[in-house]
C-alpha cells in the first residue's frame, strides 16, 4: 500500500514537472511538495532532479525557436553563481530560512501587480545589474529550495514578453539551471543509482505532460495566461511563507 502511494505521488510530480517544462506557469513547484507527502523533501529533490533534466530536454525542443536571447544572457551568469553559492553554504544556512525569503519577496510581488491600479506602462527593458541580481537570488533559491521561479519572475514578468517567449526563455534558463545543480547535489550525495532507475521511470509521465503543457500554453489567452502566472505566483509563495515559518518555529 505505501508503495503504490509512493508510486501515485511520483507519478503526479512527474505529470506537473513535465507540464511546467511545456510553459504551464508554476506548477512544476508543486512536485518537491507532492513528493514531500510520501518521503523526506530533501530525498524527494534529488529524485526529481534527472526528471526536469529530462523534462527539459524536451522543452527545449517544443521552444526551441520562442526565447530573449538577451535575458538568458543577464540572468544565466548570475544563476550560475547563486547555485555555487548555494553549494557552498549548504551546510550553513537553513533551508527553511531561504524559503520564508523567496515566499516574502514573491507574495510582495503578487500582490504589487494584483492590487495596483492599472495603467498603461510600457514594457521594461532587460537591465543587466537587476537581471544579474535576480538571476543570482534564482540560482541560489532554486538550489536550496528548488524555489526559483518567484525570484525569477520579479525580473522577467515586467519585460513585456510574449507568453510564448516568456515560457521559452523560462524553459531554457531552468534546464540549464538544473543542468549545472547536477554536479553539486550528487557531491552531496542527493543523487546515487536507486534514484536513477526511479527517475527515468518517471521520466516517460514527464515527457508527455511537457507537450500536453505545450498545447495549453499555445490555447491559453495572453491576458489569462500572465493572470495564471501572478496568481500561482502568489499561492505558491504564500506556501512557501507557511513552509518557512513553520520550520523556523
Amino acid at each position: 500500500m505505501e508503495e503504490a502511494g509512493f508510486w501515485l505521488a511520483a507519478v503526479i510530480a512527474a505529470g506537473l514537472v513535465g507540464m511546467g517544462k511545456g510553459g504551464v506557469p508554476i506548477v512544476g513547484m508543486l512536485a518537491v511538495p507532492v513528493m514531500a507527502l510520501v518521503m523526506n523533501p530533501l530525498m524527494a529533490a534529488g529524485l526529481l532532479l534527472p526528471v526536469y533534466v529530462v523534462s527539459d530536454m524536451f522543452g527545449l525542443y517544443a521552444y526551441r525557436h520562442a526565447f530573449d536571447r538577451r535575458v538568458l544572457a543577464i540572468v544565466l551568469p548570475g544563476a550560475v553563481a547563486g547555485i555555487g553559492f548555494g553549494w557552498a553554504t549548504a551546510t550553513v544556512v537553513p533551508e527553511v530560512a531561504v524559503t520564508l525569503l523567496v515566499g516574502v519577496i514573491g507574495v510582495a510581488f503578487a500582490l504589487n501587480l494584483i492590487l495596483r491600479r492599472p495603467v498603461v506602462a510600457e514594457p521594461q527593458e532587460p537591465r543587466v545589474g537587476p537581471g544579474l541580481f535576480w538571476g543570482t537570488v534564482t540560482g541560489f533559491t532554486s538550489f536550496v529550495s528548488h524555489a526559483g521561479a518567484p525570484p525569477y519572475q520579479v525580473y522577467t514578468l515586467p519585460l513585456g514578453m510574449t507568453k510564448a517567449v516568456f515560457a521559452g526563455t523560462s524553459t531554457i534558463a531552468f534546464a540549464v539551471i538544473n543542468a549545472v545543480k547536477l554536479v553539486p547535489y550528487y557531491a552531496l550525495g542527493q543523487l546515487n543509482l536507486e534514484n536513477l532507475k526511479t527517475a527515468a521511470l518517471l521520466s516517460v509521465p514527464a515527457a508527455g505532460a511537457v507537450f500536453l503543457g505545450v498545447y495549453l500554453v499555445k490555447r491559453l489567452p495572453e491576458k489569462l495566461f500572465f493572470r495564471l502566472v501572478t496568481w500561482s505566483l502568489l499561492l505558491i509563495s504564500l506556501k512557501l511563507i507557511w513552509d518557512g515559518a513553520g520550520g523556523l518555529i
